[in-house]
């Protein structure tokens, strides 16, 4: 790694600034993290970034912890901001700022300018440690959403599961590509089919246009595409304030990957359901077994299904020709309710990261 000590000294204090807060940003023996950071803030930036936390502050007060004038801080707030580094908001006229997690946060943000240096450095943090770092605590960053025509056949449908509900109710909508196909792609290991641009985005409000915004009949037909291709749909670890859809493939999702191939166990991505098999409605077709990402089914005379692997998608359930699978809701003592929000959310990730009480 080829950093002056000044500029090293800078990227270590904005990854102890990261790593403070909820998601973390676990250290590495390689340090490629550092090369992550070097490469999506200046220098500069990073100073400025390395004083902000969690917590929303004025420009005025990030710049005297930064030890530099309001004028020479805003213009960094400003870039950073605009490129998804940062995230403010204004209350009573008065714009604050805080940090932005790595995920989900500006990683996220680099879905449409990812490039082959990024892709390598990322794969490199991810299975070094910064993955099993980041997924080993709860509340987990996602939770799986169960596809919206498995619960169909579903009596119990908690309200937090629907999201073609949530998207409807909604007016804004936005399509990103999935910077984990995208990633994977770059480094031409991207094992499937599925389509890269196909992240969705829906906001409660009317927003201003941009080049990703779509109809809400668009926003709905590539939801509905997704579960036909056999995607899983990952939202937010909450209940409310769900502004986001992930359609996942266990080959490419950074998620499920660290389940399939960092050995993650007991995680909260999972949902609240687990898929059955009537056996004497099962033709041993293996559609299902085909479309599990997690290689939870097996073709067995008839299909079986792991209970410690399943995440309760209903992905096999979908694709199943003669409607031999459905949806179950799990015993109580198994259920995991998410928190109400993304404060909570944040709130209990630093409690069982023992950097609050």
């Amino acid at each position: 790694m080829k950093m002056s000590t000044t500029s090293l000294e800078v990227y270590q204090k904005l990854a102890d600034s990261l790593d403070k807060l909820p998601i973390g940003f676990p250290r590495t023996k390689s340090r490629v993290e550092l090369q992550i950071l070097e490469k999506l803030f200046s220098e500069e930036e990073a100073h400025v970034a390395s004083h902000m936390t969690g917590t929303s502050e004025t420009a005025e007060t990030i710049a005297q912890k930064a030890g530099l004038s309001k004028d020479a801080v805003e213009p960094k707030l400003a870039s950073m901001l605009s490129r998804g580094m940062i995230w403010s908001s204004v209350k009573d006229g008065v714009r604050k700022y805080r940090l932005a997690p790595f995920m989900v946060g500006f990683y996220e943000q680099q879905s449409e300018t990812m490039d082959d240096e990024l892709a390598h450095l990322f794969e490199h943090y991810w299975m070094d440690g910064g993955g099993k770092g980041i997924m080993k605590y709860h509340p987990d960053t996602h939770r799986v959403d169960p596809a919206h025509e498995a619960l169909k056949k579903t009596e119990a449908i908690l309200p937090y599961n629907d999201v073609r509900k949530l998207m409807e109710q909604a007016k804004s909508f936005q399509a990103r590509n999935c910077i984990c196909r995208r990633q994977q792609e770059l480094l031409d290991t991207k094992k499937c089919d599925f389509p890269v641009r196909n992240c969705i985005s829906f906001f409660p409000m009317e927003l201003p246009q941009v080049p990703n915004t779509i109809t809400k009949e668009a926003a709905l037909k590539l939801l509905d595409e997704a579960e036909e291709m056999g995607l899983v749909h990952c939202v937010a670890n909450q209940q409310n304030g769900l502004y986001w859809v992930c359609n996942c493939c266990g080959c490419c999702c950074g998620i499920l990957r660290g389940i399939l191939e960092l050995g993650i166990e007991n995680t909260s991505v999972r949902a609240n359901y687990f898929a059955e098999v009537d056996s004497d409605k099962c033709n041993s077709c293996g559609i299902c077994e085909d479309r599990c990402h997690m290689n939870a089914i097996s073709i067995n005379g008839t299909a079986s299904i792991d209970q410690v692997k399943c995440i309760g998608c209903g992905v096999c359930i979908t694709g199943c020709p003669t409607d031999a699978l459905n949806l179950k809701l799990r015993p109580d003592a198994e259920l995991i309710t998410p928190v109400e929000n993304y404060k909570a959310w944040e709130q209990a990730r630093l409690r069982n990261r023992g950097l609050s009480h």
